[in-house]
């Protein structure tokens, strides 16, 4: 695909669940409607495809990958009983598949001629293809992600490194400032020299296998330094501290935030923010479901607003062992305390399934509507939960609650921050416990909420019993002068930021072609 009347290419590669992908489609959106010079495409899994309508109608081309954005364990049953391939097997199969499929796609992009100036790849952590192909093709190659390197690297990392490659890392430790160097690499970069790429890069894109070295000699390439890789962060500089032994071309921008219309699971909402200009605030701008969810945090009689309750993608992930069992958590909270709760089940199958369960069981069950909104919904627990398979755009949603419980996603805590709600997190993967545990320095979430207290195994009375009773004091914490005061005092200072437009600043800067250029 050579840039249409030689245009340069924005290429972005964004892998993972949607707190990975959907911000990287945002700049994606955003460069799109200010760079009308510029082909702009989105390359990440058929799983996002609900984004193409939305990314196509601002300029954005859509190319989806077929791998799965999630990969989870089959949880009560092993290979061997099913007689599928172990887990590792698949994981090997689905990896050689996934790169096969991001190497046609880029070769489809810039394959076909020299590379314009201009031309780039922007890649997330999860997909690091893009910086091996961006090699290739010769294009220069950003990274971005809404979170900090969600992995570090081994304590034996650099000994074994320096004991390999002892050339190599001197030529990274002795880099002219500017240049790519060995800050880059224990950074972020470290996944490229240990994870099995090199007889990928050897083998398909007839390269080195080891980064920064010639194909023939495998020794450093003295005379080629490339530049430092330049990473865009999408957090505030008020909520995480960038220290100085960071890379010097690591950037944070402030938070990414999302197209409000991206943010509805209804097609209708959807449509009706596309043409507005505002921001929601009518309910009569909703559909029917979600003015159900309008009239629940309204409903007359209670003076308290509800808790929020979302895990996100985390149920799809294989950590919602036992929907049952959280489901009486919660049941036993508002038994004990008398909150209302509204539940995103963020449409994990099996969560929605033991809502649907445990709502026939009622003597007198609520009927939902049927339409053509994804977001039907259920009252339990004395219509004090409020279950909802659908979204809505948590700008609008989080300012209405009394709290924020979350699994400490990127995406969930911009927006609690920015909302200046009080949180509740419960980490369970990856930089989630950063999050969580970032969230209580600051003093805007108690201490972090074990998995096991919201989402036990096992349903039993005991434990269901030791779960509420850490949840009522996550809660009591949360709900406390002390934290109200500090969340409202963060949102303030965040306020003023727009991330997006910072993270566009830089690659107008640094990365993209002069506008009114020729190439």
């Amino acid at each position: 695909m050579e840039g249409e009347g030689g245009r340069p290419r924005a290429v972005f590669m964004a892998f993972g669940t949607k707190g990975d992908v959907y911000p990287i489609a945002a700049i994606a959106s955003a460069l799109s409607c200010d760079r009308k010079d510029y082909d702009v495409i989105l390359i990440t899994h058929s799983a996002h495809k609900s984004l193409a309508g939305s990314l196509e109608a601002r300029g954005v081309h859509f190319i989806p990958v077929s791998t799965p954005a999630v990969l989870s364990r089959n949880h009560g049953s092993s290979a061997e009983d099913s007689g599928e391939l172990p887990f590792s097997m698949q994981k090997k199969a689905i990896r050689v598949g996934h790169r096969k499929e991001c190497l046609s796609a880029v070769e489809g992009i810039f394959g076909d001629g020299p590379s314009l100036e201009g031309d780039f790849i922007l890649i997330n952590f999860f997909a690091l293809e893009g910086w091996n192909l961006a090699e290739l093709f010769q294009v220069c190659c950003v990274v971005a992600a809404p979170y900090v390197v969600p992995y570090s690297a081994p304590s034996s990392f650099e000994r074994q490194f320096k004991d390999e490659l002892p050339l190599l890392h001197r030529h990274l430790q002795e880099s002219p400032l500017g240049k790519v160097c060995w800050s880059d690499v224990i950074h972020w970069m470290w996944p490229l020299f240990t994870e099995d790429w090199g007889s990928w890069r050897s083998d398909s894109l007839n390269l080195s296998p080891i980064p920064f070295t010639d194909p023939v000699t495998c020794l450093p390439s003295w005379s080629s330094l490339e530049q430092s890789p330049l990473l865009l962060y999408g957090f505030s500089k008020e909520v995480v501290e960038c220290p100085g032994y960071w890379p010097p071309n690591v950037h944070a921008c402030g938070f990414w935030f999302l197209p409000m219309d991206w943010q509805f699971s209804c097609a209708q909402c959807r449509e009706r923010m596309l043409h507005r200009s505002a921001y929601l605030t009518m309910t009569e701008d909703l559909c029917s479901s979600h003015v159900d969810l309008e009239h629940f945090m309204k409903t007359s009689g209670h003076s308290c607003r509800p808790i929020f309750v979302g895990l996100s993608s985390i149920g799809s992930m294989g950590y919602i062992v036992n929907p049952r069992a959280f489901l009486l958590v919660l049941k036993a909270v508002t038994e004990r305390t008398g909150q209302r709760f509204i539940l995103f089940s963020s449409g994990y199958e099996t969560l929605d399934a033991a809502i649907r369960l445990m709502a026939d069981e009622l003597p007198n069950p609520v009927q939902t509507p049927q339409s053509d909104c994804a977001g039907d919904f259920a009252l339990l627990h004395e219509n004090r939960l409020f279950c909802f398979s659908g979204n809505v755009p948590y700008s609008w949603l989080f300012p209405k609650c009394a709290a924020v419980i979350h699994h400490g996603g990127s995406g969930s805590t911009a927006a609690a921050v920015a909302a200046g709600v009080p949180q509740v997190v419960c980490p369970f993967v990856l930089d989630q416990f950063y999050w969580a545990e970032r969230m209580h320095w600051l003093g805007l979430a108690p201490e972090p909420l074990q998995k096991g207290s919201l989402v036990p195994e096992d349903d039993d009375a005991a434990t269901i019993e030791r779960g509420a009773c850490a949840v009522m004091r996550a809660i009591e914490s949360a709900l406390s002068p002390d934290v109200r005061s500090h969340a409202a005092e963060m949102a303030e200072r965040v306020s003023m930021e727009d991330g997006i437009a910072a993270a566009l600043k830089i690659l107008e800067q640094q990365v993209l072609r002069p506008r009114g250029g020729d190439g």
